[in-house]
């Protein structure tokens, strides 16, 4: 596996045109498959299909990714170019079509007819360099039973032609974003509090804010070259949710909602700051028996992609991401004389 940085270059343009680029002479130039699950764009020594840049999402340290805000998730699988027709030949599309009658003969006929004696005779390698076959490509990331939806047999692309438009999951820029979607990283930074992490006392009012250092907007750029197509999707945080980990808090405001304000989340206490806090928790009992309280501030975060033919931000589902982090809160003892 080889993880490719390579530069955000939007190229947009009125129309999606489906532009083969170059002449590829074997399989490795055409069939390096995308790994969603480790965030690398994997590589054969002849190039790679798809590429990912991270230069404005870097994974530094801890970091996980967005989930989806209702039942929307990235594609669990898709369709794009896998073999020249050289590689198709020399591979037999890579042993992904049935051509022995041992299984059924009707179906190794068909495609003996189709890939081998037809139209497309011996895999149309008298069109070397004018176009590609067609094959799924499925997430390593999602578990999904949707994974499976893509069985069409594989099929034949012209280069500059677009694929048959009854193929909805065929790779494009709206594809192209919604994978990147899923590449998104979101880094494991921690609510600022104050009083300070650990100095949380009772029935004393606790601010609660996010540096811009660790929660800023954040993309992924998504390409396939031999399309001549790309798109870069954005995700940015609006606003947090808080939970204190105990019923035995009070937070502020009451739904726990901490808007965006003035391109910041919360508000930083300064000296002076009194009365309730406009984000932030009151515990009401001390963590002495307990142990420490599970604090979580979960991050909403809207998500938009521009790419090729697509110049204006189009709206993808939103995203949360929050982990949990330890309070103590100290109980003050006082003596009435």
């Amino acid at each position: 596996m080889l993880l490719i940085s390579v530069s955000v270059a939007a190229v947009l343009t009125p129309g999606v045109a489906y532009a083969a680029k170059g002449k590829h002479g074997s399989q490795s130039d055409v069939t390096g498959q995308s790994d969603t699950g480790s965030g690398k764009a994997s590589a054969t020594a002849g190039g790679q299909l798809f590429h990912y840049d991270y230069s404005k999402n870097p994974r530094k340290g801890s970091a996980g990714p967005l989930t989806p805000i209702g039942n929307w998730s990235p594609p669990a699988c898709w369709y794009a170019p896998k073999w020249t027709p050289e590689s198709a030949a020399q591979t037999r599309l890579g042993g992904s079509v049935d051509f022995s009658p041992n299984h059924d003969e009707l179906t190794a006929k068909a495609n003996r007819e189709k890939y081998l004696d037809g139209k497309y005779g011996n895999f149309n390698v008298k069109k070397q360099g004018k176009g590609y076959w067609w094959g799924a490509y499925k997430s390593d990331r999602l578990n999904d039973s949707a994974a499976s939806d893509c069985t069409k047999s594989p099929f034949w692309v012209d280069a500059g032609d677009q694929p048959p438009a009854d193929v909805r999951e065929a790779v494009s820029p709206e594809i192209l974003a919604q994978l990147a979607y899923g590449e998104v990283r979101i880094p494991q930074g921690k609510a600022s509090m104050a009083p300070a992490d650990g100095n949380q006392v009772v029935n004393l009012p606790t601010w609660v804010w996010l540096k811009n250092a660790d929660f800023h907007p954040v993309s992924v750029t998504a390409r396939v070259d031999v399309l001549n197509i790309q798109a870069t999707t954005t995700a940015t945080p609006v606003s947090m949710h808080i939970d204190a980990g105990t019923a035995d808090a009070q937070v502020y405001p009451a739904s726990g909602d901490c808007p965006i304000h003035n391109g910041k989340i919360g508000t930083e206490r300064t000296p002076g700051d009194k009365g309730d806090p406009p984000c932030g928790v009151e515990y009401l009992r001390s963590t002495a028996r307990s142990g420490p309280y599970q604090f979580k501030a979960t991050i909403t975060w809207k998500i938009s992609w521009v790419g090729t033919g697509h110049p204006n931000p189009t709206k993808l589902p939103a995203g949360s991401y929050g982990t949990p982090q330890d309070v103590t809160v100290k109980e003050i003892q006082s003596i009435v004389r």
